[in-house]
């Protein structure tokens, strides 16, 4: 089966990559980090370097592709709002065109839980639970933009199944813990509500595995959304208390007000878009959200439809990142 993955350079991406490849499928990569593309060359995969924004090059990467993983996305919490939407939005219509020109037989479009932030508690949420109407940041804005057009292709008669998986994390993880890991080295890691707030982490296997199940689920998912996560949620602190006991450093952490906290972000954000719109502030509404606010996530629906079971705990997760991240200090 020729397989296409977009996004093949980033973190989820490159480990989907490496995944098909070794079962076996022909798979073709695309991204813009062209060392890794060499990388996975290695594995025995077709790199071909492209960006989301040049939409002829991405139609013609869908020709005689039979299954289509968009994993591609320009995923920060900051940034300029035309950057994100040409990326997330216009890209995926680029990839809509191709997989309809080229009539693939299904494409699998990897989403966010973003889409659902607000600055509050929300628990057990579903694929059916509302969206707030302005979004927290251009992320979360031009992933539902995204998600929208591919509704619109659905209605076409695209043949989609959307995954929206939930705070990434292991090792070659560029983003959640590192960040943790730079507060941390700063002045120690922010706690906002003591750090009791409920929130939900996935192992990157599991989410690969999810997008395996896609390849073989029935017709039935096609338009659908799937929540994607460890289903085994976590205060704040307790997943601090375990990353570190793994990495054997001392915890240290400092308690902020999450309402001055909030109300810093807000004016810091303001102020950055005023005077340094290209520079990220030191904390963002978005990054108080993700460690700040309860939000889990209810994925009944994957277990049932898609048969989705995450095979790797937590525990073993911050395990294999703390000894990969361990091995990346003592190399440097």
């Amino acid at each position: 089966m020729n397989v296409l993955v977009t996004g093949a350079t980033g973190f989820l991406g490159q480990s989907l990559t490496k995944r098909l490849a070794a079962m076996g499928f022909q798979v073709t990569a695309t991204g813009r980090n062209q060392a890794i593309g060499k990388q996975l060359e290695n594995k025995h995969v077709t790199f071909v370097p492209a960006d989301l924004r040049d939409a002829e090059a991405i139609k013609n990467l869908c020709r005689q592709q039979e299954v289509v993983f968009h994993c591609g996305a320009l995923s920060a919490p900051w940034g300029p709002y035309q950057d994100f939407y040409q990326i997330n939005y216009l890209g995926t219509k680029h990839i809509i065109a191709g997989c309809q020109q080229h009539q693939v037989r299904r494409l699998i479009h990897i989403s966010t839980p973003s889409i659902y932030n607000r600055s509050q508690d929300q628990l057990n949420l579903t694929e059916a639970s509302p969206i707030p109407q302005r979004k927290i940041n251009a992320y979360a804005e031009t992933k539902w933009l995204a998600e929208q057009a591919i509704d619109a292709a659905v209605q076409e008669g695209l043949p989609v199944i959307t995954l929206r998986p939930r705070a990434i994390f292991g090792p070659k993880d560029p983003s959640i813990f590192p960040r943790l890991l730079q507060a941390y080295d700063r002045s120690g890691i922010p706690l906002f509500k003591g750090g009791n707030n409920q929130i939900d982490i996935t192992y990157i296997d599991n989410v690969v595995d999810a997008c395996i199940l896609c390849l073989n689920a029935p017709d039935s998912c096609f338009g659908k959304k799937y929540n994607i996560t460890n289903d085994d949620p976590r205060t704040f602190l307790e997943l601090l208390e375990l990353l570190f006991r793994e990495l054997q450093m001392p915890l240290k952490t400092k308690k902020i007000p999450y309402p001055i906290a909030h109300l810093l972000a807000i004016v810091l954000e303001t102020a950055h878009k005023l005077f340094a719109p290209t520079k990220e502030p030191l904390l963002t509404r978005y990054a108080l959200n993700v460690i700040g606010v309860s939000q889990t996530f209810d994925i009944s629906l994957a277990k049932k439809e898609l048969g989705y079971s995450p095979k790797v705990s937590i525990e073993e997760g911050m395990q294999r990142f703390a000894d990969w991240w361990r091995k990346q200090q003592c190399a440097k």
